[in-house]
């Protein structure tokens, strides 16, 4: 009887532990199963009533093809497309607007790329532009949207949001970035910030830019 005891034990001592370590992993699974359905819920609760948009103009462009009209980037153009994609790489951009043109696509490149991400296209070139891409906009209700223009086509999209009507960035402005949240419930915050590189101080061809 002892014996049959003594053997009995250890059997029952790596059951109850076998037992326990089933508990644990269903324990891990059920916290783990939650932490998912967070992760849902989270995207559930967007709000589609505010909109955020960031509007930059495009990277420096090259100047190695006189009179290009469809010139690449830059050296220092590129720069600024990393880091416009390093500043917002974590802003929950789930939506890229560009134009046909190469120094606009260059420019989203970056980040496009780094969330997984299709660029739209919005023609340029006309004088429904604006609203266009507001329009574009306004089909990505509740989303993070990063628009990527020109320096005569930035402001009057803000306007057409509608923000004030600013003024066209200068030809040596590239590091302005404005962040306008639409909502249904009030008029448009439009904020400008600034990323990469800064820009030369501004001399008198940039009055004549901004009269555009």
């Amino acid at each position: 009887m002892l014996r049959l005891a003594n053997a009995g034990g250890p059997r029952y001592s790596i059951a109850m532990r076998r037992k326990h370590r089933t508990g644990e992993f269903y324990c891990r699974v059920s916290v783990a199963a939650l932490l998912v359905l967070a992760g849902c819920a989270t995207t559930r609760l967007r709000d589609p009533n505010t909109t955020t948009v960031y509007l930059v103009r495009h990277g420096e462009k090259s100047t190695a093809v006189p009179n290009d009209p469809d010139p690449d980037l830059s050296t220092a153009g590129w720069a600024r497309a990393n880091a416009l994609a390093v500043k917002l790489h974590g802003a929950g951009v789930t939506a890229i607007i560009a134009t046909q043109l190469k120094r606009t696509q260059e420019t989203a490149e970056p980040l496009a790329a780094r969330l997984r991400l299709n660029v739209e296209v919005v023609p340029v070139g006309g004088p429904a532009h604006a609203d266009s891409v507001a329009a574009a906009i306004r089909r990505h209700p509740g989303e993070t949207v990063l628009v990527v223009g020109h320096s005569n086509t930035i402001t009057p999209i803000i306007a057409a949001l509608g923000g004030l009507r600013l003024p066209n960035l200068c030809d040596s402005e590239y590091s302005s970035l404005f962040v306008v949240t639409l909502s249904t419930s009030a008029r448009p915050v439009v904020v400008r910030q600034h990323y990469g590189a800064p820009d030369p101080v501004p001399d008198s061809a940039c009055a004549a830019m901004q009269s555009r």
